[in-house]
């Protein structure tokens, strides 16, 4: 008996408890590999490749390593048809849109745009089009997000000159993009790992020959070392392990938590500049930073009426 009572107590918390815990988990691996991205796509969109390479490189190497995905999932036809809406929302369309606002920007304005104002617009869309009203709490945390990002904006703002106009409705298009396909997924019963196979896939099919048929490859003018870098980060860690660990936090959070984790990301990466790269974030930054972290707090809270209905 002592033992049976010593293997309840070692795990008491409940199956609802053990899913939040695993869905804080993997956003937070998301949330991990999203802020090196920026500053690793900015690297090569600023030197010797181009923001078509690079979307090139993330689909290709990723269609070939989730191949086996679609060889032998026997998906119907309409998750193929899915597959297509997934791919114009978070595939080739929207890395073009996230790589110009990063050449027209800098790597910390663009992390502190599309990532924060992504659950902002998924709890409009869900709102206005799902009737999925936020409570007060949720809201709250929308404006603290909103207020973060604005004071961060200005924070790391060069010196030279402002926010490029064009970059920023970039982003926050690709912002749009992002958040309406986190509430589509969760409706499709698609797994995390089928979602990214068919992301892969159709945009390698739709943009690769375009990329080639014009010529628009800058390939041979970067290094090796660049491009086995591009090709891990882009093709593996944001084509397969970002889009499977991101779609498994949408399904045991909930689109609005999960892309409220996601405006992390620009704090992520605020801490990722410091060791690496000696940029230690001023008093306003770090006092956005805080607004931010405030914010996600409050519009990642799980919604009793959300519990309810997706018993």
């Amino acid at each position: 008996m002592a033992m049976g009572i010593a293997q309840k107590g070692s795990d008491s918390r409940s199956p609802a408890e053990r899913s939040l815990l695993a869905g804080f988990t993997w956003a937070a691996i998301s949330v991990a590999i999203f802020s090196g991205w920026f500053v690793v796509t900015r690297f090569s969109v600023t030197r010797e490749l181009r923001i078509w390479d690079i979307t090139a490189i993330r689909f290709s190497v990723g269609a070939l390593a989730l191949l086996p995905v679609l060889l032998t999932a026997r998906l119907p036809a309409r998750a193929w048809g899915l597959g297509l809406v997934f791919a114009v929302l978070w595939g080739a369309p929207f890395v073009l849109l996230v790589a110009l606002g990063l050449q027209l920007s800098s790597a910390a304005q663009a992390a502190s745009t599309a990532p924060t104002l992504m659950p902002v617009f998924s709890g409009l869309i869900g709102w206005l089009v799902l009737r999925e009203r936020p409570g007060k709490p949720r809201l709250a945390g929308y404006a603290a997000i909103v207020a973060g990002l604005a004071i961060l904006s200005i924070a790391t703002a060069p010196a030279n000159g402002a926010f490029n106009p064009s970059g920023l409705i970039a982003l926050a298009l690709a912002a749009a993009m992002w958040a309406l396909y986190t509430l589509i997924f969760r409706r499709t019963g698609l797994s995390a790992l089928q979602a990214a196979a068919l992301i892969c896939f159709w945009s390698a099919l739709l943009f690769l020959p375009v990329y080639l048929w014009l010529g628009l490859g800058h390939l041979d003018h970067a290094s090796m070392q660049e491009l086995v870098l591009q090709g891990i980060y882009q093709g593996i860690l944001m084509s397969v392990v970002a889009v499977i660990t991101f779609n498994r936090a949408v399904a045991l959070l909930g689109s609005a938590a999960a892309t409220a984790m996601i405006a992390l990301v620009p704090v992520a990466a605020s801490l990722i500049a410091i060791p690496v790269l000696g940029e230690v974030p001023s008093l306003l930054a770090s006092a956005a930073i805080l607004i931010i972290v405030t914010g996600v707090v409050l519009a990642a809270r799980p919604q009793p009426t959300q519990v309810e209905g997706t018993a």
